[in-house]
């Protein structure tokens, strides 16, 4: 073999091995999430990794704790963003558990996956309260923990890096009610079928709204309440205010899940679609179906889609980049205007 010739096929080698190297490398390396396109604000307070590592996330064992059972289809997208985005960040092992709405069930499965090795944490808390035994347990191994949807007691840095979730305030009871003022022209006999009470989802959306209602003065709230954030438990209060108050004209379920229950609830007291005014928050694709077919006038999403950003967000800690410590996901509004295209191109969860 010439020597010219033998160079030629050194260097096609060697490029066939960058090439495929290339590929490796490219096939492992951590998606590029772009918090602009998915955040709607973070805030200027952050937490930052004294001692950085830089470790990819790819070797390390991540736990997800759930609170709630997949069954409510708002817990079904969150736990599939994380998975699907535990995959696509290549993580070693997600160990991943279910309290069922159990308190001290989600304070176990926190501590067991600190036994099992877990180096992250991804926690949906089930309420504002009661975690903190594990967060010691956490901050003790320097573990850091990012929270989702619903804020939790715990000092910022120190207990957990960053809470992920929506504007509770803003963009959900204040929104709904401009939403439920709309569709009643500003007059209104209005029930709350509240969230689990105490829970700081529920008193947010419990404010933002009430709040806002102060100036609709025709808009009048003659019962309040709680559903648990179960359909059943809806269904059964909204029979029990249409026994007292069968005038009501419209209603703020605080989410989908409850709403499904006062649809039925209105069914067996013979209304029709769009005879009594409903908003809701979520914006599953039920929620959202319902407004096609007239039973939901508004719907909020409560945006699931947590995965990539708390991912992101652990990486950035582990290279001693700022986290923020708060984190608003961008949401949607479904309405009459675009529910039918919304469910065409498959945005609702």
């Amino acid at each position: 073999m010439s020597p010219t010739k033998s160079r030629k096929l050194l260097a096609f080698g060697t490029t066939v091995l960058a090439g495929t190297i290339g590929s490796i490398i490219a096939a492992h390396a951590a998606p590029q999430v772009d918090p602009a396109k998915i955040t709607q604000m973070q805030s200027k307070a952050v937490c930052v990794n004294p001692h950085p590592t830089h470790v990819d996330l790819s070797k390390l064992v991540v736990g997800f704790s759930q609170s709630e059972s997949n069954a409510n289809p708002f817990r079904a997208g969150e736990t599939k963003s994380v998975r699907d985005a535990a995959a696509a960040f290549h993580v070693k092992h997600l160990i991943y558990t279910n309290a069922h709405s159990d308190e001290s069930r989600q304070v176990a499965d926190v501590e067991n996956m600190i036994n099992q090795g877990a180096q992250a944490l991804i926690i949906a808390p089930l309420d504002s309260t009661g975690l903190q035994p594990a967060f010691a347990q956490a901050k003790a191994k320097h573990i850091p923990i990012v929270t989702l949807d619903r804020r939790t007691a715990g000092g910022k840095c120190a207990g957990y890096l960053s809470f992920l979730g929506s504007n509770f305030y803003y963009k959900q009871g204040e929104i709904d009610a401009k939403e439920l003022a709309k569709a009643t022209g500003g007059h209104a006999v209005v029930a709350e079928i509240q969230g689990a009470y105490g829970n700081s989802v529920e008193v947010a959306r419990t404010k933002g709204f009430d709040d806002t209602l102060k100036a609709y003065p025709g808009m009048k709230i003659v019962a309040e309440q709680t559903g648990n954030w179960f359909t059943t438990d809806a269904q059964k209060a909204m029979s029990q205010i249409l026994l007292a108050h069968p005038n009501v004209t419209a209603v703020y379920a605080q989410a989908d899940t409850m709403a499904f229950g006062v649809i039925t609830a209105l069914r067996d007291a013979g209304k029709k679609p769009g005879q009594v005014k409903i908003v809701s928050i979520d914006g599953t694709k039920q929620g959202v179906q319902d407004i096609v077919s007239g039973w939901i006038y508004a719907d909020d999403e409560t945006n699931p889609r947590f995965g990539p950003i708390a991912f992101h967000e652990l990486q950035n800690w582990f290279d001693g980049k700022p986290v923020p410590q708060h984190i608003v996901l961008k949401d949607h509004l479904y309405t009459p205007a675009n529910a039918k295209a919304a469910l065409k191109n498959n945005v609702p969860f």
